[in-house]
């Protein structure tokens, strides 16, 4: 069988989110890699040294192309070669005119709910490209159980189209973790909350921001430290921080290395998420392994993800998170058990699973064809 991947998610330098997925697949992937299992992953351009090492059953294809890859330069090449079985996209997007199995992965359908957060040429992008490979695919993958019940409601596609399976999850191999250095403040962090994720609207930080300047009339030793990249229409987050006067005890760190990431999820008092909107919430699993007790927003999927090992709020009320910073703090007893459950959460998810599940569904899509 040869299966064919997109694997320019995994291509680029900064990975989070869905490039850490696409990465851990094409990672099993390879391991799987044999003379009746072969795999091809197309790419823009030369493959990065940190991708898994091709062999004579997993092999990088480079097709040339800059606007409409997926849309054009690949489906040619496809089209003229004709020797797949089956293709796989870990991120939306199906090449146009396969005229054999496919199968996507959709991690959510922020785009519909939150078109705000998007660029006009993104939103665009997404709308026609994501609504054009899940009715094409002959299987669409879901994260979580609450992207299953979004394809379901927006796409209304047949139920047994679409199969959940969940992100993996495994600690960075070398364990290290490197002490962030404030730009600004030269010594050792105070106690501290922590979010980590892309600075846009649909991750709440507004409300995070409320709570922690409530929190710090009782508790004025304690920051907060905001970890991630700036997205979109992220002005506002600095606004309200300059609004409320807490330059000096809100610090955003922008992109930072994994290392340092570990730093802070050892180091910080709690990790907060506060979304809205989330498709799977990977930070959550993340802080969990490394001992950090998660407060999460009870909406989207967070709920499955964090399952009994989080507290959770109303994301439309900063005075309930408030409460729920101010329990941790007041009862360490609480947040003891909050520890412990978040390590036998994370166990529960895996890359090795995921991929296993994953390569399973793919497969199996080949099968129901010759047979139907």
């Amino acid at each position: 069988m040869k299966i064919g991947v997109d694997g320019n998610e995994a291509n680029v330098e900064e990975k989070v989110g869905v490039s850490v997925y696409t990465l851990n697949l094409l990672k099993y992937f390879r391991q799987r890699a044999k003379k009746e299992l072969q795999f091809t992953v197309y790419l823009k351009s030369y493959p990065r040294k940190d991708l898994p090492a091709s062999s004579p059953f997993f092999r990088y294809e480079v097709i040339k192309g800059k606007c409409l890859w997926s849309q054009v330069f690949l489906p040619i090449a496809l089209f003229r070669k004709k020797e797949l079985d089956v293709f796989f996209s870990p991120a939306h997007y199906l090449p146009r005119f396969l005229s054999f199995p496919s199968v996507v992965t959709i991690h959510d359908l922020s785009f519909i709910f939150y078109p705000k957060d998007f660029l006009i040429k993104d939103l665009i992008q997404l709308r026609h490209w994501t609504s054009y490979s899940v009715r094409k695919a002959t299987k669409v993958i879901a994260v979580s159980q609450t992207t299953k019940k979004d394809l379901l409601r927006v796409y209304r596609l047949p139920e047994k189209k679409i199969q959940v399976i969940y992100n993996g999850f495994e600690k960075r191999p070398n364990g290290k973790s490197e002490e962030l250095i404030l730009k600004d403040r030269r010594r050792r962090l105070r106690p501290f909350l922590l979010y980590v994720g892309t600075l846009q609207p649909r991750k709440n930080l507004s409300a995070l921001i409320l709570a922690f300047e409530k929190l710090k009339y009782l508790y004025p030793e304690f920051e907060l430290i905001i970890a991630g990249k700036k997205g979109w229409l992220y002005h506002k987050i600095f606004t309200l921080v300059s609004q409320l006067g807490l330059e000096k005890d809100v610090y955003f760190t922008d992109y930072i290395s994994d290392n340092q990431l570990i730093y802070l999820y050892k180091n910080a008092f709690c990790f907060v998420l506060p979304s809205f909107y989330e498709g799977f919430g990977i930070p959550i699993l993340e802080a969990m392994s490394y001992g950090c007790p998660v407060i999460a927003s009870f909406s989207s999927s967070l709920p499955e993800v964090g399952a009994d090992a989080c507290l959770y709020f109303d994301p439309t009320n900063p005075l309930s998170l408030f409460e729920k910073i101010k329990s941790l703090i007041e009862q360490p007893a609480l947040r003891e058990t909050l520890i412990k459950k978040g390590y036998q959460r994370v166990k529960e998810f895996s890359w090795e699973k995921c991929g296993q599940v994953t390569l399973t569904a793919i497969i199996e899509t080949v099968k129901g064809k010759k047979t139907s």
